[in-house]
């Protein structure tokens, strides 16, 4: 009732609930500290990878030399676990002390002399994840706190909370995000809780008006399985979430793995391809000190950033699938009639798979056909008419990934 009061006072208020930001009209590209590092904040043991200002001024250090931030990676995001256990005697959230010394602003200056952008984690409930000071009753107070240190982005979990509240709170966040008058993409987790809790899933128009991106599925892990549970809830596109994704709107498939433990380099390229073709959030979470030269070079990869933040927005929907073998995926481009086609392979069987077909069995109607582009290299393929076939090749558990261009 608390969210519900405040939500009808906010309608009357002179700024309008509705998400108009102006920001996040491509997918947010950068790093998040989560799947790598998680809550670790044993710094006296562990001081090299310990949530700290030292580790995030690292990695902003990284992302400029190693090419990350030239490619368009622009975010530094802190997940759980920066806090102190107690907000100050004046109710404001406090940074760990030991962990970040300088603050919070500090840091955000820093990240911004690197030509970067900071993000931040807080929740919707009265903890976080993992039992620190989360945002329930102090909404208001915690968006000036950010804007005042600078932030530039709040991910807003959802523990310790009635997800049947969500429908009202984070419109309220939002609300007090933008009175702050300070940028901030807002990053919700509201789909994914009430998805979690088994309860109706709120109209996903209703929520690309309050949030730039969100999460509606489980979190990834470091291991195939995982990503390809992702992609199959994406494939399955319940209650039809792809056709809400555009400019400022994102569904957020959680972070990417690659170069990271669990994923061959094959699996690594599927996961890079597919999540261009849901034009969702490329969040990387590795250690960019050790970064395998084959897994850097897929997350550099030009041409699959290009799909990624193809301005149209389009999030890719699944065609159709053989069960245990191939599926193929449609994203539509901004060059009328050009489209990415990624064909899956979930066979693990330890053979490419030859596909045949042609634009035609696809659905394709352009009578002059296509020519097609292989996306990670650019190589042409040469062109075909619209009933003409051709032959593909999928390794196991990876992907095959090209550029249709009406001739």
């Amino acid at each position: 009732m608390i969210f519900k009061a405040a939500a009808v006072f906010c309608l009357l208020c002179p700024l309008a609930i509705a998400l108009d930001n102006g920001l996040a009209l491509a997918p947010p590209m950068g790093w998040l500290s989560w799947e790598r590092f998680r809550c670790n904040v044993d710094c006296v043991n562990d001081p090299d990878n310990c949530i700290s200002e030292r580790l995030f001024m690292k990695v902003a250090d990284l992302m400029v030399s190693e090419g990350f931030k030239d490619a368009g990676y622009e975010y530094v995001n802190i997940d759980d676990c920066w806090l102190a256990k107690e907000r100050d005697s004046n109710g404001r959230l406090v940074a760990d002390p030991d962990r970040f010394p300088s603050g919070i602003k500090a840091l955000a200056n820093y990240i911004h002399s690197k030509g970067l952008k900071l993000g931040i984690y807080e929740d919707f409930g009265s903890k976080t994840c993992a039992g620190y000071p989360g945002s329930e009753f102090y909404m208001e107070l915690d968006a000036q706190t950010f804007a005042d240190w600078d932030v530039d982005m709040l991910k807003f979990d959802g523990c310790n909370s009635d997800p049947k509240d969500m429908p009202y709170g984070y419109p309220v966040m939002q609300f007090f995000l933008n009175k702050t008058g300070h940028p901030m993409v807002f990053s919700c987790e509201w789909p994914l809780y009430e998805w979690a809790h088994r309860l109706p899933v709120s109209n996903y128009g209703n929520i690309a008006k309050v949030c730039n991106l969100w999460r509606n599925y489980v979190d990834v892990t470091d291991s195939w399985e995982s990503v390809l549970s992702i992609i199959d809830f994406y494939g399955q596109n319940t209650g039809n979430f792809s056709y809400y994704a555009k400019p400022g709107a994102w569904n957020d498939p959680d972070m990417l793995v690659v170069g990271d433990f669990g994923l061959s380099i094959y699996q690594q390229k599927a996961q890079m391809a597919m999540w261009a073709l849901f034009a969702s959030p490329l969040m990387m979470s590795f250690d960019l000190r050790s970064i395998d030269p084959q897994a850097k070079a897929l997350l550099l990869n030009k041409n699959i950033i290009a799909i990624n933040q193809d301005p149209l927005g389009n999030q890719a929907i699944r065609l159709f699938e053989v069960p245990g073998s191939i599926s193929v995926w449609l994203k539509k481009l901004s060059k009328p009639g050009s489209v990415a086609i990624g064909v899956l392979n979930k066979d693990n069987e330890g053979t490419p798979i030859p596909y045949k077909t042609s634009f035609a069995d696809l659905g394709f109607k352009n009578a002059n056909g296509y020519s097609m582009t292989e996306a990670f290299e650019g190589k042409s393929m040469g062109s075909y008419s619209l009933t003409e076939q051709f032959v593909l090749y999928i390794e196991p558990t990876s992907i095959f990934l090209f550029i249709a261009d009406p001739l």
